[in-house]
This record gives C-alpha cells, structure tokens and sequence, in this order.
C-alpha cells in the first residue's frame, strides 16, 4: 500500500475543500438574487392600487324597428354598408283590422246596475189640480179615469193620480206693507193668521215675507203656530215707501226651491195690489223718469214693456219653483178704475192661471175670510196629476 507524507495529505484536502467551495457559490448567490428579487416584485405588487374592475358587456337584443317606434310612425329604409348591396327582405304582413261594432245607443229607459243601485232615468211630470163642486166643496175619491189631461192639444196618458191631502204642504204668505194697502192691514193679518191654523196639518209648514223697498224674510219655514204669531207682528208702513213686488215674488219662489223639500207641495200666497216701483227691474228707470220732471204715473206708462218683461221673469221664477201661486187684492172693485192698477191684477192673474192657482178681488173686507176659506178648499180638494 502506498503512503503519502502528511504534507502531501494535508494540501490535497484542503484543495478538494476549495473546490467543493467554489462549485458551490454560483448555486447559492442565484438563489439569494432570486429570493430578493421576488421580494421587490412582492412589495411593488403591495404598493399598486387594485385597478378599477372592467364592466363586462351586457348585450341588449335590439328591439326591431315596428316594436321600437309609434304605431302610426313611418320606417324609413335602412341603409346598407358600403360596398354592400342591400339585403331582399321580405315585408312582414301586417294583421287585419278587426271592425268594431257600432255603439248601440242607450235607451232612455235603461236601468244601470252601478254598484248595486239602480237608477232610472224618468221625465214624471206632477200636475197639481183643484177639483171642487158648484159650491165650492172639495170633491173627493177621483180617479185616474175621472181626469183627461192634454198638453198643446195631445193626450197625456196618467201614470198615477196622487191624494194631494196625504203630501206636506210648503206655503210662502207674503204681506205687502206698503203705504199704497195699509187701509185694512190689521184685518188681513188677521185673516191670514186664521186661514193659516185652517189649513196647515202638522207635517206642514209656511214662511212669511213682507214687500217693502226690498224683500223680508220675516220668518223662516216653520208650524202654523210660529208662523201666525210673527205674521200678526208685523207693522204697517207708517210712512210713504217703495213697492219691490217683483223682487219679493221672485225671493219668495227662490226660497221655496231651496229649502222646500221635492215632494212637498209648494204655494206662493200674496195679499198685495201687484204694483211696483221698487224692483230692481224698474227703480232705476223710475228714477230717471221722475228725475225729469215727470211722476210715477207717468214713468209706469212709460214703461209698460219694462213691467211686462218683469212679470216674464217672476213668472218663470215660480215655474222654476214648481209652486202654486194665489193673489188676494185688496183693493176692491175700485181698482178697474185705474189704468196701472188694472195691468197690476192682471199681471197676477197670469201667474196664477199659468201656475194653477187664483187671483181673487174680495168685493168688500167681510169677504175676506171667504176668499181665504175658498183657498183652503182647494188645496185640500187637490190632485197630484202624474204622466
């Protein structure tokens, strides 16, 4: 076997160490680099803001163009790209039109189910009418064929004849207290008061008025009882005034529309001469008459078609009302005698003809009572005419 020195020995290890140590550096400083390197890389990374995320695409079907524009809006011809020729496309056909039926006009006597209530369309027309004998007596127990009623010449056929005597009764008594009637004002209160305990029931009521320069409601709907006591305090004109007889008829009329009920019956009672000089209708023209020199007879002629169209108005105002309208005129026979009072009674004999009343011209105060008894008779001598 062959030795070597120790020297020998020694140097050859130490020269394989070195080299071992030499192959070994490369290896590990690449490591090393690489490691830092990812560590920069790391760090960089952690620095950065996350960037912002991308919104993806969300592809919307397009609409196609009859969906997309009006019904009634015109398609204008799509354009092909350039270079390209225009595609053959065959028109979509479009849906018939279904015809709609004609409405059917409704009937005017179609019922209507509209929420479980049925309503009826009806024209009924409620004719008051007075029937009494020779003597002034009510006549009681008519019926439909007892009546033949016409209207501008024709036959109406009655759906039902109504016992006025059975309907609430609504009257307005309206006192002129003006100083052209004051001569027997007291006696007429009186009258009034007592034709009034006669007539009312206790389901019915009156309302009283005054005519002066302008209407005066001197007391409200109300029984028989308050109103006759408020009847019998009103005072006489002490002095000369105004007569607003228009006014206060069409006041009285309005009245009774508002506050008297549909079903009830309606009457307008005037104890007056039917002049006026104070309505709205005729004081200024009066005025102006008088202002010229003239006098209230002169001014009144003057204006005769003035007072006639005013006697239109109040007419149409109590039709409106569907009241009954009666007149009592104090006066006595001596009013023909008089041009303008004369005009006056007939003015209110029209309304009370057209309205189914009266107009009375007591021939002396005693008969007074009568004509008011005879009032009585008729409103419970009437009828309900309905067609």
């Amino acid at each position: 076997m062959f030795h070597l020195p120790d020297t020998t020995r020694r140097a050859c290890g130490l020269i394989l160490l070195l080299g071992m140590l030499t192959s070994m550096l490369p290896a590990t400083t690449t490591t090393a680099a690489a490691q830092k390197t990812r560590r920069t890389r790391a760090r960089r990374a952690a620095a950065q803001p996350a960037p912002s995320p991308v919104p993806t695409p969300i592809v919307v079907p397009r609409l196609s163009s009859a969906a997309a524009r009006p019904a009634n809006a015109a398609v204008a011809p799509s354009q092909p790209p350039p270079g390209t020729s225009a595609p053959q496309t065959t028109p979509a056909p479009r849906p018939a039109q279904t015809p709609q039926p004609a409405p059917t006009p409704a009937s005017s006597d179609e019922v209507i189910d509209e929420d479980e209530v049925v309503r009826v369309t009806s024209n009924l027309v409620v004719v008051p009418v007075s029937v009494t004998d020779a003597g002034g007596n009510a006549v009681q127990g008519l019926k439909v064929g007892d009546f033949k009623l016409e209207e501008e010449g024709r036959a109406q056929e009655l759906a039902a004849v109504g016992d006025a005597d059975q309907v609430p009764l609504d009257i307005a008594i309206v006192f002129d207290v003006s100083s052209s009637v004051t001569k027997n004002f007291e006696f007429e209160k009186k009258s009034a008061a007592g034709f009034l305990k006669q007539v009312l029931k206790p389901i019915d009521r009156a309302a009283v008025f005054s005519i002066t320069e302008k209407p005066r409601l001197e007391q409200a709907l109300a029984s028989a009882e308050s109103a006759t006591s408020k009847l019998l305090t009103i005072p006489a004109a002490d002095k000369p005034t105004g007569t607003a007889f228009y006014d206060t008829i069409t006041a009285a009329a309005k009245y009774l529309a508002a506050n008297a009920p549909e079903r009830n019956r309606r009457v307008i009672l005037v104890i007056s001469d039917g002049e006026d000089n104070f309505s709205d209708r005729v004081r200024d023209a009066t005025i102006a008459e008088v202002g010229k020199g003239g006098n209230l007879l002169t001014a009144a002629e003057k204006q005769k078609g003035l007072h006639q169209r005013a006697l239109q108005e109040v007419l149409r105002e109590v039709q409106r009302a569907d009241a009954v309208f009666y007149s009592i005129n104090p006066s006595g026979p001596g009013l023909r005698l008089n041009v303008i009072s004369q005009r006056a009674q007939d003015g209110m004999r029209v309304i009370a003809e057209t309205t189914g009343g009266n107009a009375f011209i007591p021939e002396k105060l005693e008969s007074l009572d009568a004509v008011f008894r005879q009032i009585a008779a008729e409103l419970r001598a009437q009828y309900l005419l309905q067609y």
